[in-house]
């Protein structure tokens, strides 16, 4: 059986962690909100008519991102 000690160190380095992310997303989000505002609304409005442009243009930005929980974060507006 784990120390007790080190199972509350291990889940406050992982809520910790979590935190970290989930703000480093939020802040890119509000970056490309501000650096694109509605021309960015627009090309996307443009460039995801249809679902398999959609899939194609997520598939890029997530590449470019990196995290795929990142793009939906920022697509969906978290």
């Amino acid at each position: 059986m784990q120390n007790p000690d080190t199972l509350l160190q291990a889940i406050a380095w992982l809520l910790g962690g979590l935190a970290l992310f989930i703000h480093g997303i939020d802040l890119m989000s509000r970056g490309f909100r501000l650096a694109a505002g509605d021309r960015l609304r627009r090309f996307l409005a443009t460039a995801t008519k249809t679902p398999l442009q959609g899939m194609v243009l997520g598939f890029v930005i997530t590449a470019i991102v990196q995290s795929s929980s990142a793009t939906t974060v920022m697509v969906v507006g978290g």
